[in-house]
């Protein structure tokens, strides 16, 4: 849950200074990895570097101002982003400049402390002071971490907490079932058999996208920074800078409350949920060279402006948070949109094909709703030719995979744990071995 915060301006600077600190041992982290491989051919882990920091205090004192948890955190952000570039999930880590890196982490109590019960409150923060925050958590419990977060000149709080899981779970279960499909013109396609109802898409970003052109244009007319020619940003440019940007967060702010809306509104009534397992990011993926590049990008821009993955997140997590179960069916197998509800017949439609007419049973209906319908009735196992059953089924998902992991802090500390056994055991061995060769060496002595 996030809360927003409320320092005053000698808190503030602290917080940019800490800020700014945490990015420069970020970029410090990631060129030592480079250069130790590119000059030594030597391949620097996390706990190497976490042993390194207090010879680095040493040289660099304004560090030991900072709290080592939140610096071993900066530096298992590094760590984080080499595992994911070596496993294929994301691209070449690199330097970070102070507009993109928006801040740090406590890992532990040990930071930092909050005062409150869910509801507003203070946040004590290790090394900076008492800071007001204002927020209201749907559910509360022990704090675990925190996250110091600064978006468009205003500081957030991201703190996590462990709740009980009698707290989270109803004790009467809603009992309703519902299939989804997800499309740019109307957002939800939502049916449960009998009922149906379609929710429009927002357009946030095209409502918003005027403005944040205009202010584009502006921006582009100042004096932007140059690194090569050290050319700084004008003033006027920073201003213009942030106005876009203030934009930008604005766009998205509306949408998460917007997402938050929706799946609170379909969960509340149900306790299965099925829609499509859509693959988010190889949909909007850039148009090769041809004549229909303008209108791939257009289509882009209206899938990412509804908000597709985070819709499909939002709801499976408040579907399992009431013990439900959440299930992502697989489209290339089912085919909703090419698959009569009623009879499971399949006929393959263009996109310019807006009505479901089927030629076997002659059931007609809108396209989208006729595509919820052959995922609900698939979930439930009805759908003519091609059913599933839940009995044995994952409560998740029914088409979950293993996802590659790239180590977390949890993970982290499990491995420290193994080593540790390990090097308990190792240290055991060798003692049992000397107290044994020490035994026969007295054996012999006695002998003669």
């Amino acid at each position: 849950m996030t809360f927003r915060l409320y320092p005053n301006e000698k808190t503030e600077s602290i917080l940019r200074y800490h800020r700014k600190l945490h990015k420069d041992l970020y970029n410090a982290a990631v060129n030592n990895r480079f250069n130790q491989y590119k000059i030594y051919n030597h391949k620097v882990d996390y706990f190497e570097q976490q042993n390194c920091l207090p010879a680095f205090k040493e040289v660099w004192i304004e560090y030991k101002e900072l709290p080592s948890h939140a610096l071993q955190a900066t530096l298992k952000r590094v760590d984080y982003a080499f595992e994911r570039w070596f496993k294929g999930l994301g691209k070449r880590p690199r330097f970070k400049s102070i507009r993109h890196y928006s801040g740090w982490t406590y890992p532990d109590c040990a930071g930092f402390k909050v005062e409150s019960d869910g509801e507003n409150g203070y946040l004590n923060l290790s090394k900076i002071g008492l800071i007001q925050m204002r927020g209201q958590a749907k559910y509360w419990g022990k704090p675990t971490t925190c996250t110091i977060l600064d978006r468009s000149g205003k500081w957030y709080a991201s703190i996590t907490v462990n709740v009980l899981d009698q707290i989270l779970k109803p004790e009467i279960l809603p009992v309703g079932a519902v299939g989804i499909d997800l499309g740019c013109k109307s957002a939800l396609s939502i049916t449960d058999g009998e009922n149906h109802q379609q929710i429009d898409a927002p357009k946030f970003l095209r409502s918003a996208e005027y403005l944040i052109k205009k202010a584009s244009i502006d921006k582009r007319r100042k004096r932007a920074p140059n690194r090569k020619k050290k050319i700084k940003a004008s003033r006027r440019f920073k201003k213009a800078q942030s106005k876009v940007s203030k934009l930008n967060h604005k766009v998205a702010n509306q949408r998460q409350n917007w997402v938050h809306q929706i799946a609170t509104q379909i969960t509340r009534s149900n306790s299965m949920v099925a829609t499509e397992k859509l693959e988010v990011k190889n949909m909007t993926s850039r148009a090769k060279k041809g004549k229909r590049k303008k209108q791939k990008a257009g289509l882009n821009k209206s899938i990412l402006d509804v908000g597709f993955g985070m819709l499909r997140s939002t709801i499976k997590y408040k579907v399992e948070q009431t013990g439900g179960v959440f299930i992502e069916v697989p489209l290339r197998e089912v085919k909703p949109s090419q698959t009569c509800p009623k009879c499971g017949h399949q006929h393959k439609k263009t996109l310019d094909i807006r009505v479901h007419e089927c030629s076997v049973c002659t059931y007609s209906q809108d396209r989208d709703i006729a595509a919820a319908e052959v995922m609900l009735y698939w979930a439930k196992g009805t759908l003519p030719g091609l059913g599933t059953s839940l009995v044995g089924a994952d409560l998740a998902s029914s088409t979950s995979h293993k996802s590659k992991q790239a180590g977390s802090m949890r993970q982290l500390g499990e491995k420290k744990r193994r080593k540790s056994q390990s090097n308990f055991a190792k240290n055991r061995l060798e003692d049992v071995e000397t107290s044994l060769l020490r035994r026969s060496q007295l054996e012999v002595v006695h002998k003669v």
